[in-house]
């Protein structure tokens, strides 16, 4: 069994994004003790080295649902600022959440596109407007319909008419893929600081 978490500092400050580091290191050795392994999928470094804007991980083990839940809603880091001496704040907020899955991509196949064969008007002369040599094709998983007239054979507008529907039917997941990929970015905006569902500290040296 596995899962994904997303953690990510949002649009705070440089110490948030170390946060996000030191968390995820606390994330990683309490997965351990639980018999889990984490995974880093893919991460966005912040500004200073060993620091992390956001870090996609995946989660492996029997209770790797139970634990990510753990872990998910407003993570807290209490420590104080390592880059600005003085500053009296000493609470990180970092958000864990599970990411958006990918969009899936639409099957296409020829079996599943219906083919009429239509007359339409326009020049071409009498070929044209006597013969159904244009094609009207329909996917009917996604609905896309196009009409192809542009040859005088209906077997090459058919021809056509496959392409171009496989051609809207990739646009389409393409502009899907971009929308998760939008609402990923978003989640960085919606980091709610306070009331954490954790709160971690350095731990005492020995």
């Amino acid at each position: 069994m596995s899962t994904y978490l997303l953690l990510s500092a949002g649009r705070g400050p440089q110490e948030c994004a170390w946060a996000v580091a030191r968390l995820l290191r606390r994330l990683t050795c309490d997965a351990d003790r639980q018999g889990l392994t984490v995974q880093r999928v893919q991460a966005v470094p912040g500004e200073r080295p060993d620091t992390y804007r956001s870090v996609l991980i995946r989660i492996v083990g029997g209770d790797a649902e139970a634990f990510a839940t753990s872990w998910t809603g407003t993570l807290c880091w209490q420590a104080p600022s390592p880059y600005r001496a003085g500053t009296g704040r000493k609470n990180w907020y970092v958000t864990a959440r599970p990411p958006l899955g990918d969009a899936p991509p639409t099957p296409f196949a020829e079996s599943e596109v219906e083919i009429v064969g239509c007359r339409t008007g326009g020049p071409g002369g009498q070929h044209r407007n006597k013969a159904s040599t244009a094609v009207r094709a329909t996917h009917r998983p996604s609905g896309i319909v196009v009409v192809v007239d542009t040859e005088r054979q209906f077997t090459l507008n058919r021809r056509i008419a496959l392409r171009l529907l496989r051609q809207r039917v990739e646009e389409g997941d393409d502009a899907a893929r971009r929308a998760v990929r939008t609402a990923r970015w978003r989640a960085h905006d919606e980091l709610v600081r306070g009331d954490p569902v954790r709160v971690e500290r350095p731990r005492a040296q020995r």
